[in-house]
């Protein structure tokens, strides 16, 4: 695999060695409520990487970051109500239903169209709870 290539099956891959019978004990026994305060933890430490401007930080809290999110997939997969599929599914169903202007037919002049537009979108989302 080269350095460029992104294989978020191997992720995938080691956290469910991590919750499987022979994993470990404590990723086996985390829970979304249990996660909880590290999903908080690792945000805080996201943003004060962003804030130093330290790029190697960056890049090792948004590693922590994406762990927590495939985890928690994992643990939503084992319950049978969604998988990492489905989340990756849904933000990029919303990204591009948030963005006619660009993959759509919607034209917009200025960022206060665009912001219009988007809290449009957004209302319209709500109302249909999409």
């Amino acid at each position: 695999m080269q350095k460029n290539e992104i294989n978020i099956n191997a992720l995938v891959t080691i956290i469910r060695t991590l919750r499987s019978d022979n994993g470990c004990p404590w990723d086996k026994k985390q829970t979304p409520e249990s996660l909880s305060k590290y999903i908080k933890e690792e945000t805080t430490e996201l943003l004060e990487a962003i804030q130093s401007g330290d790029t190697d930080n960056l890049c090792e809290e948004l590693g922590d970051v994406l762990y927590l999110v495939v985890m928690l997939s994992e643990i939503h997969t084992d319950r049978q109500q969604f998988d990492l599929s489905d989340v990756i599914r849904s933000i990029s169903d919303k990204l591009v239903r948030r963005h006619p202007h660009v993959f759509g037919d919607e034209e917009v002049t200025d960022e206060a169209e665009l912001k219009a537009l988007w809290e449009k979108i957004k209302a319209e989302e709500k109302k249909n709870k999409i």
